[in-house]
């Protein structure tokens, strides 16, 4: 899966359990501009996949299956 396509399905299921960027962010222990940065993929810097504990913490934040994420 292409970083574009995983930042919109954790933007999709962010807004789905009506949570804030701030608020995922925090569950994750991630800051808010690293999870936007997710979310839109549009800087060269961020075109790499979340580290897997990351997509981890964001399934279990997002109560879904890793397997949903990726």
């Amino acid at each position: 899966m292409s970083p574009k396509n995983l930042g919109m399905k954790i933007k999709r299921l962010r807004k789905q359990r009506g949570l804030t960027q701030a608020e995922l962010a925090s569950a994750v222990g991630i800051s808010r501009v690293h999870l936007a940065n997710m979310e839109s993929a549009d800087t060269a810097s961020h075109h790499r996949k979340p580290s897997l504990p990351t997509l981890e913490k964001l399934a279990k934040a997002l109560k879904v299956k890793l397997s949903e994420i990726v």
